[in-house]
């Protein structure tokens, strides 16, 4: 039976197609053969978490994020992510979720393991929290610092009202400039440290900003990186060192070779730098143009084929008709 090309095509694209969907679905961390189990959970803000980022538990990676839409038309319930669980592991009820957002590393879903033995089932919704940003955990940490101060200055200020009074005017309205000074000076540092608008809050937005732009470009710089490497190896392995060695050896013989034409001791040298053999040469030339002149002009003094021809009698010629000057007429 002869197949023919059609069913060759057909088949070809059927096996194309289904390659490609199982890359990707492979891709994703997902599988068309296996079964696995899907959990839910809702989130306010998902900020740096993207599709096929990790979920962890201990630090061990029990599945991925498969997607992510809105809960309703307002996201007024928050943001839905479904997440495919690899690994067949009991997650208990009261566990909680938290979006993990590293400074180099993208979001990932961490997962506190609660107490119990009544555990999460396929399609069960887990439990949430917000966990706090590098800005939010500097900003809490800050916050209370200028409490303190705030009441520090309070009391420094009741201190210096009251040790005020003890000296003449002069003096405290001096004391009163240094505490509209600490004021002052309070009120900006309250600024710079505003969660929304302050320069460090947009400091480490442009921080977090910078990593997240790295790890997503980690591929790229991953390859450029192999790029080096095989070139620097194609370079260790050219020999360079042994080619220029020879370059110079050959270099070095083509002084040589220059030097001893440059000089008289030489054949080649001889022939460039003696002046005698140029004229040599030359005298040589004229003569056998002159010969040639005369052959031409006196033929019978050379070859005689007439048996009763006269004899030329005529002086041979002493240099080239050229260079004879006509007589005047």
């Amino acid at each position: 039976m002869k197949i023919s090309n059609e069913f060759k095509i057909g088949v070809l694209a059927v096996v194309a197609i289904a390659a490609l969907i199982l890359g990707f679905n492979w891709l994703k961390g997902s599988s068309l053969f296996q079964h696995t189990k899907k959990i839910y959970a809702l989130f306010d803000n998902v900020e740096g978490l993207d599709i096929s980022n990790q979920v962890l538990i201990n630090g061990l990676q029990i599945g991925n994020v498969a997607s992510i839409s809105e809960a309703d038309k307002d996201l007024s319930r928050g943001i839905l992510v479904t997440i495919t669980l690899k690994k067949d592991v009991n997650i208990p009820k009261t566990s909680v979720g938290m979006i993990n957002s590293g400074l180099i590393s993208s979001a990932s879903i961490v997962i506190a393991k609660g107490d119990g033995s009544d555990y999460l089932g396929d399609g069960d919704t887990l439990q949430t929290k917000k966990k706090s940003n590098l800005l939010s955990q500097v900003q809490e940490s800050v916050n209370p610092v200028i409490l303190k101060l705030g009441g520090t200055l309070q009391s420094l200020d009741s201190l210096i009202q009251a040790v005020g009074t003890m000296f003449d005017p002069r003096l405290k309205n001096n004391f009163s400039a240094i505490m509209a000074n600490l004021a002052a000076s309070t009120a900006q540092l309250q600024i710079m440290l505003n969660n929304q608008s302050g320069a460090l809050a947009q400091s480490l937005r442009n921080v977090n900003t910078f990593t997240a732009n790295l790890a997503k470009n980690n591929d790229h710089i991953t390859h450029t990186l192999e790029n080096v490497e095989k070139t620097t190896s194609n370079l260790s392995a050219a020999r360079i060192p042994e080619t220029v060695e020879s370059l110079q050896g050959t270099v070095n013989e083509l002084k040589g070779t220059l030097a001893k034409v440059n000089s008289t001791n030489g054949t080649l040298g001889l022939l460039l730098n003696d002046k005698k053999l140029y004229q040599n040469l030359e005298s040589t030339s004229r003569s056998l143009n002159t010969l040639l002149d005369d052959f031409r002009v006196h033929p019978k003094r050379y070859v005689n084929i007439s048996v009763f021809g006269r004899k030329d009698k005529s002086g041979p010629l002493m240099a080239p008709i050229d260079s004879v000057k006509p007589a005047n007429k």
